[in-house]
């Protein structure tokens, strides 16, 4: 039997790295959408310490913050623009692929493509991280 003192914890996983990489990836030189990521995430780091969030997993919170918008990409080469229903239509395929690369648990990634997949609509989803990316992408907009 190993000492407890040389068991080693599992990795320490670093999500926001990890899918940050991915969002740089996806979106190579589009540094508005990449910007735009990135400050949903911020917002939405400062919401979570609001109580009305308290119930959101963090880890999903990230994944979707970071990836919400990776349908505009695939709507923009297909039909040539894009739109909120287009983008949840072309990203949630995405973001599950992405996800699934880095290895991101399989049960948020559900979680994370029905958000993406509802983040312009009227909610089909009782997830508190749903109405916080919506909560937070709707603040990051009104300020331009």
């Amino acid at each position: 039997m190993i000492p407890d003192q040389f068991v080693k914890e599992p990795a320490m996983r670093y999500w926001k790295a990890e899918i940050t990489r991915l969002l740089l990836d996806h979106f190579e030189d589009d540094n508005r959408r990449i910007e735009h990521a990135l400050d949903v995430l911020l917002e939405a780091e400062i919401l979570l310490k609001d109580l009305e969030f308290g119930d959101c997993d963090p880890e999903i919170v990230i994944a979707a913050c970071l990836l919400h918008d990776v349908g505009i990409k695939p709507s923009e080469a297909e039909l040539g623009y894009n739109n909120g229903k287009t983008q949840e239509k072309y990203g949630p395929p995405i973001a599950e692929k992405l996800l699934e690369s880095i290895g991101f648990p399989t049960e948020k990634i559900k979680i994370v493509a029905e958000i993406i997949g509802n983040h312009h609509s009227p909610s089909r989803y009782d997830y508190p991280e749903l109405k916080l990316l919506k909560k937070a992408d709707r603040i990051v907009n009104l300020r331009g």
